[in-house]
């Protein structure tokens, strides 16, 4: 069974970018996927200092086993002045090529303003970097305080619609990149 794991870059409370995130799990386990989503509003992670070891924070711990077991990931963040949230980042800066090489991955960006691809294509460089693989489809959420109804659902069918589209192809390419039934 495919395995995913949602880490949302947002500490706000009541984020479009979990949201969003939570959207996007629900799809992927309609389509059988196990679906784990790390929160990071509720874990306690240091600085990333580029060293090993981070005694005192087992949540690092948690966070780099968590996704060594994965076989993909879905990574939502807002877009903070153009690029990904440093909170984000930050998660991604403590982890290391053991944890994120070969992982398939799907980006999801948040914003007021209107839709771009700064936050994605940021997310895609660091990926790359670190050997994963990215899916195609991309979700770019722009004024977002229009995309959800009170009830945390997408009020637009279009936008449904890609995520329909986002969470199939993030099944199957892990399916085909990692080899897993």
């Amino acid at each position: 069974m495919v395995k995913i794991v949602g880490i949302g870059g947002s500490l706000r409370k009541d984020s479009y970018s979990q949201l969003a995130l939570e959207i996007a799990a629900r799809r992927v386990e309609a389509l059988g996927a196990e679906v784990e989503i790390l929160d990071l509003r509720q874990m306690q992670l240091p600085f990333c200092h580029g060293g090993d070891e981070y005694p005192g924070y087992p949540d690092v711990e948690r966070l780099q086993n968590t996704v060594q077991q994965a076989d993909g990931l879905i990574l939502a963040t807002p877009e903070y002045h153009g690029s990904i949230s440093g909170v984000l980042k930050n998660a991604l800066d403590l982890m290391s090529f053991d944890q994120l090489d070969s992982k398939v991955a799907g980006l999801i960006s948040v914003l007021g303003g209107q839709p771009n691809s700064n936050a994605l294509n940021d997310l895609r460089l660091i990926m790359r970097w670190v050997h994963a693989w990215v899916i195609p489809e991309q979700i770019a959420i722009g004024q977002a305080w229009k995309a959800f109804g009170a009830d945390g659902k997408l009020l637009d069918e279009k936008l449904s619609q890609r995520f329909d589209q986002f969470a199939q192809s993030l099944v199957e390419n892990t399916r085909k990149l990692r080899g897993v039934s």
